[in-house]
C-alpha cells in the first residue's frame, strides 16, 4: 500500500479520486485500510486548506428550528419569554452566555457556533 502525504491541490484531487475508487472496499481488506488512511489525510488537508467557516448563530438557530420543526415557543425554555425569543431571532439583542449554555445542553447545539459574533439590527432613531 503506497500512500503519500497531501502537499498540493493536485495531490488532494488524486487522493479524492483514489478514495472514490476504493469506496466499496470490503471491510477488513487492505483496500478498506487504504481508504481509511486516505480519508484521514484528506480530512487533515481540508482542515488546513479548505476550512469551513462557522455559520452565523442566528441563521443557525433558524435552520435548526426549520429542520426540527420547532416554533418560537419551543425556544422559550432556552432563550426566555416570547418577546426575548423574538428579539434574539430578529437580531435586536444578542444571545447571552446563559442562553448559549441552555441551547447547547438542552437542544444539543454546538456552543462554538453560538458564541460567534454576529450583526445586530440597528434600532430606528
Amino acid at each position: 500500500m503506497k500512500i503519500n502525504l497531501i502537499h498540493s491541490e493536485a495531490d488532494y484531487q488524486a487522493a479524492l479520486a483514489r478514495i472514490e475508487s476504493l469506496w466499496d472496499a470490503e471491510d477488513g481488506s487492505a483496500a478498506a485500510e487504504q481508504l481509511e488512511v486516505l480519508a484521514m489525510l484528506v480530512e487533515a488537508y481540508e482542515k488546513a486548506h479548505h476550512p469551513i467557516k462557522a455559520p452565523d448563530p442566528i441563521d443557525f438557530l433558524h435552520y435548526i428550528m426549520e429542520t426540527r420543526g420547532l416554533t418560537r415557543k419551543d425556544m422559550e425554555p432556552c432563550i426566555g419569554p416570547r418577546g426575548r425569543v423574538s428579539d434574539i431571532l430578529n437580531r435586536v439583542r444578542p444571545l447571552t452566555l446563559d442562553m448559549i449554555r441552555r441551547l447547547s445542553l438542552e437542544m444539543n447545539l454546538p456552543a462554538e457556533v453560538l458564541i460567534q459574533d454576529y450583526p445586530l439590527r440597528r434600532e430606528a432613531a
